[in-house]
């Protein structure tokens, strides 16, 4: 029986993330890193209230056999590019760091399409450097997704998010642009959850958008 742990636990991905493996007889406890508590109740939910700003208060809870890794939020939302930063990258790679340093054997990140550290424009490029960041800390199992654009399904989304999914769907009707079909975060959850149960072949295996399709 395996113990999961689970950073942005309250986001779309999060949230499946969380549903699905409540229901994985595989995991036992599934811990939750949160700021506000969700409603959720559960046997084998362990809620942690925290302070992300703060992680040497609470990294010592960081231990079990996997952590998923889904943090992120939106400029608009963040209100600026450092506070972005903090929220998809430092949050992220500390909560890893201690994870790692916890022993904890397998990471699955979820990154972006288009993630380059190397990239002159910010949102894929603060993906890119976390991927790079991540790669150094010395998990056994390193999964890191690069999904298209997600479909939240029940959960809320911007007017701009539903047009660009509903014409990146029309699109993929004709045959064009299906390399950036929308996934559903339930798909993209299975998916990591399905993976986090098997060694990897090498220390790190990064998925794009087919492979998590087709995985």
């Amino acid at each position: 029986m395996k113990k999961a742990l689970i950073i942005g636990a309250t986001g779309a991905t999060g949230t499946a993330l969380t549903k699905e493996l409540l229901l994985d007889d595989t995991y036992s406890e599934v811990h939750i890193f949160v700021r506000t508590p969700p409603e959720t109740k559960h046997p084998k939910l362990k809620i942690h209230q925290v302070d992300f700003d703060t992680i040497d208060s609470w990294e010592e809870k960081l231990t079990g056999d996997v952590l998923f890794s889904a943090m992120g939020t939106t400029l608009k939302i963040a209100g600026s590019k450092e506070a972005q930063y903090k929220i998809d990258v430092t949050y992220q790679f500390q909560a890893a760091k201690a994870a790692s340093k916890n022993k904890v054997p397998t990471l699955l990140l979820v990154s972006s399409i288009g993630a380059n550290h190397k990239s002159f424009i910010f949102y894929p490029k603060i993906k890119g450097l976390l991927e790079e960041m991540v790669k150094k800390l010395p998990f056994k199992n390193r999964y890191i997704f690069r999904p298209p654009i997600l479909d939240r399904g029940e959960v809320k989304m911007r007017a701009t998010e539903k047009k660009s999914i509903a014409f990146i769907k029309q699109l993929n009707k004709f045959g064009l642009l299906n390399s950036q079909k929308p996934m559903s975060t339930q798909l993209l959850a299975s998916k990591m959850i399905k993976l986090s149960k098997i060694e990897a072949k090498k220390d790190t295996i990064t998925l794009e958008a087919k492979a998590i399709f087709d995985s």
